[in-house]
């Protein structure tokens, strides 16, 4: 059982951001998995979908799952309270999907959360570098802040810019911690 994150098969192609829906990204099974209705790939590609067009899921937020045969455990973090029950309910109404376990956090409601964000963001994002990172429904840096504290999630292309990433997350005023958890596309 392994832990998916919704963003990790966008950056294969990043000019695809541009161009192509969300929901039609990474939908090519890898090889060797059975594409059929009823298999784990297919169920897991059905959930990761249900997620992905949450209408109030967005760059500040963080949503993970394991699938374990018709079981799913969401879990992550989010911003806005209802956000953790609407990814429950969408998933829930996934065909194959026969219980869903929430572990999703609730970050707090906080101005100074809310300043740190934004100003991450102004900084990851006006650098020249990484401004592409932004693109598309899904971008595929997510930036986190719990009480002051900052994660970044998602994929980038290779280890200069995740380092890039994670210095500019620490130049931003306010910030007591920055965690780089951004994954390099291999």
């Amino acid at each position: 059982m392994k832990k998916i994150n919704i963003r990790a098969p966008f950056i294969a192609v990043l000019g695809l951001l541009i161009v192509a829906p969300v929901g039609s990204l990474a939908q090519s099974n890898p090889p060797g998995a059975s594409g059929a209705p009823g298999s784990q790939v297919a169920l897991e590609q059905r959930v990761r979908h249900a997620l992905v067009m949450l209408p109030y899921y967005n760059i500040f937020d963080n949503l993970e799952f394991q699938v374990d045969g018709g079981q799913v455990t969401l879990s992550g973090q989010v911003t806005w309270p209802a956000l953790k029950s609407d990814a429950a309910s969408a998933v829930k109404r996934v065909e194959g999907v026969q219980g869903v376990t929430n572990n999703i956090e609730v970050l707090p409601l906080s101005p100074f959360d809310n300043r740190i964000r934004m100003a991450t963001y102004r900084a990851i994002f006006s650098y020249a570098g990484l401004y592409r990172y932004a693109m598309g429904a899904n971008p595929s840096i997510h930036i986190i802040v719990d009480n002051g504290h900052v994660t970044l999630v998602g994929v980038v292309s290779n280890q200069m810019d995740k380092n890039l990433a994670g210095i500019r997350a620490n130049s931003v005023p306010g910030v007591f911690s920055v965690t780089n958890n951004l994954q390099v596309e291999s």
